[in-house]
Order: structure tokens, then C-alpha cells, then sequence
């Protein structure tokens, strides 16, 4: 039996494969809410075998939300439609995820497509953001305002809310969202941080929001439910936040009750140059997992099911997390296990299109 088709289990909850759908934004929401496109997104890659099916982003705070189109969990009006999602997804034999976020100062922007670009204004939707300093991402991102201690400790909160709901609406995993330049990440990042106060300078300030999130979190989400962290292993620039202190990170968020790291990179900053490549951010998942002693994730360009077989074999990572590959191809497991000679069960209303 290939590897990608052995079941996965944290906790009390048992992944029929290494296969997850990584977070990835749709912006179709208003308000936040989920809808129709959500369940059909969502639930073709179901249907299509993924062992692990994740939301995109989920906004903990409205001002949380990287564009007004956003998906959103800060009010409890959010459950029933993402109960309707969770629901279906279960029903296929696949673990429902989400994804916890906040954008920080990469929020109130525009989506990526419609003609807009960069952030949106208040009068078309837009609003404050806030950061670890007034420092913008970018000349076209808003500016944000400087937290204060009261904000910190709001988003927190916030975490902490978005998760008791996340756990009423069904969902079986929650990974918080530390990667790509958003809020916790933009702590972590000395190129980004540089506060002066206990959240600011030294690794262990900049990992306190973090730490203090995922606690929250924990200490409301079931304990028998497993908890993901999704960081950036890697600014990609000198100086700024590296693999090194990934490592760091990871072992305290092992301690603290989280069970796998997500390893992705970057977003930090404008000017990082990235060597995308297939499979080109396996090894951070690799040294995370050697070194920190907890399982990680893989994912960035992994496109071959026997690329994804290799990487799982090789110990690199426990499971395989696909984004733009299960939008081109969302059955793409059905098609991986044919490939790797898996005998998987097809979805009754297809066996007449099994070869």
C-alpha cells in the first residue's frame, strides 16, 4: 500500500490518507458568510478522496479579513453555514478543517480580480488595519495602526471565540494561521517587528503573541482534537525570520498541544526573492519535523502523486498538503491512488467511472 494511502491519526481523529486541501482563498463571501460556492469548492474535494478538506482563511475579527470578500468566523451568525459544509464533508469520509486568521496590515485589500488593487478605501468597503508598528507592507497597502496591549490581548480573544465556534460548526482540525505576513507572522518577523515592548526584539517577545494564541485556543478547542500551526519557515531574506527559529517555534508549540506544523514560507516582506521550484519547501518540513520532534506538513508546489508518495517515504513529512493542483484537478486523489496502485473507495455514484 503507498504511504499517501495509509490513514493518519492525531488525537481522536483518523485521516483515511495523507492527502489535505491547503488553505486557499476564494473571495466570495459577504460579510463573511459562507455560501453555496463554499460548499461546492469545498466539497467536490470531498467527493475527489482528499483525506483532510481545509477552509480557506477564516477572519477571526472583521478587521482580521485580507479583503471585504473574505470568509469570516467572528460572529456565531457564521456557524450554520459552515455547519452545512462540515456536515457534507464528513459524510465523504473526509476530515473537515479550518484555518484561523487574522491579515493584520495585509488586510482591506482588494481580491484578484474585478480591476482593483492594493487597499481598498473606506467609502468601497474598506477600513483600519493594525500591525506590530504603523509600517505598511507596501506603498500600495494601507497604513496600519500600532497595537497596543489592549489589541493584543483582543486578538487573542479572538482567536480563542473564532475556535469554540469552529468546534460548533463541526469541524474535526483547526490550524492557526502564522505564515505569509499576516498578523502572527508579522510578530515573528524581526524584519516586520520592531517594537520595543515584551512582544518586540528578542525571539522569545516576538513568539509571545503566537504562544499566546495558540494557548487560547488550545485551552477551548477539545482536547481531542487536533490543533495545526501553518508558519512561514522562511523570510527569504537575510536577517529576517529563518528555519532556525522555525525550529525554536516548533518545539514550543509542541509543548503547548499543537500537533503538526504546516510548512510553508515567505510573505513577509515585498522584496523577498523566492526560488520556486516543485517541492522547494519540502526541506523546511523535513528539518522542522527531524529536529523538532512533531509532524509536519509539505506543501508548495507538489503536483505528481509519486512526488508526493517520495516526500512521505522519505520521512521528509507526515502529510501532503495541495493547493492549486486540487483546483485544476479536484479529484485528484482518486486519480494519485491509480496511479500509485492504491485500491481506495470511489464515491457510490462514480463506480461507473472507475477503470
Amino acid at each position: 500500500m503507498a504511504l499517501l494511502f495509509t490513514p493518519f491519526t492525531q488525537r481522536s481523529v483518523t485521516l483515511p490518507n495523507r492527502i489535505a486541501v491547503s488553505p486557499m482563498c476564494q473571495y466570495s463571501s459577504e460579510d463573511g458568510f459562507a455560501n453555496d460556492w463554499h460548499l461546492v469548492h469545498l466539497g467536490s474535494r470531498a467527493v475527489g478522496g482528499a483525506g483532510l478538506v481545509m477552509t480557506e482563511a477564516a477572519a477571526v475579527e472583521a478587521r482580521g479579513r485580507i479583503s471585504p470578500q473574505d470568509l469570516g468566523i467572528w460572529r456565531d451568525d457564521h456557524i450554520p453555514s459552515l455547519a452545512r459544509i462540515t456536515d457534507f464533508i464528513r459524510a465523504q469520509g473526509s476530515v473537515a478543517a479550518i484555518q484561523l486568521a487574522h491579515a493584520g496590515r495585509k488586510a482591506s485589500t482588494s481580491r484578484p480580480w474585478g480591476g482593483g488593487r492594493g487597499a481598498v478605501a473606506p467609502q468601497n468597503g474598506g477600513w483600519s488595519v493594525i500591525g506590530p508598528t504603523g509600517e505598511p507592507f507596501s506603498s500600495e497597502y494601507p497604513t496600519p495602526q500600532a497595537m497596543t496591549r489592549a489589541d493584543i490581548d483582543g486578538v487573542v480573544e479572538a482567536f480563542a471565540r473564532a475556535a469554540g465556534r469552529a468546534q460548533a460548526a463541526g469541524f474535526q482540525v483547526v490550524e492557526i494561521h502564522a505564515a505569509h505576513g499576516y498578523l502572527l507572522h508579522e510578530f515573528l518577523s524581526p524584519l516586520v517587528n520592531t517594537r520595543a515592548d515584551d512582544y518586540g526584539g528578542s525571539l522569545e517577545n516576538r513568539m509571545r503573541l503566537t504562544m499566546e494564541v495558540v494557548r487560547a485556543v488550545r485551552a477551548v478547542w477539545d482536547e481531542s482534537l487536533p490543533l495545526w500551526v501553518r508558519i512561514s519557515a522562511t523570510d527569504w531574506v537575510e536577517g529576517g525570520w529563518d528555519v532556525g527559529q522555525s525550529v525554536a517555534l516548533a518545539r514550543l508549540l509542541k509543548a503547548e498541544g499543537v500537533d503538526l506544523i504546516d510548512c510553508s514560507s515567505g510573505g513577509a516582506v515585498a522584496q523577498a526573492r523566492i526560488p520556486v521550484a516543485p517541492g522547494y519547501q519540502v526541506p523546511f518540513a523535513a528539518q522542522i519535523r527531524r529536529e523538532a520532534g512533531i509532524a509536519t506538513g509539505a506543501v508548495g508546489l507538489i503536483t505528481e502523486a509519486q512526488q508526493a508518495e517520495a516526500i512521505l517515504q522519505a520521512g521528509e513529512a507526515d502529510v501532503v498538503l495541495l493547493a492549486r493542483e486540487l483546483l485544476r484537478q479536484p479529484y485528484w486523489p482518486l486519480q494519485a491512488a491509480q496511479a500509485l496502485g492504491a485500491d481506495v473507495g470511489w464515491p457510490a455514484q462514480y463506480l461507473r467511472a472507475k477503470r
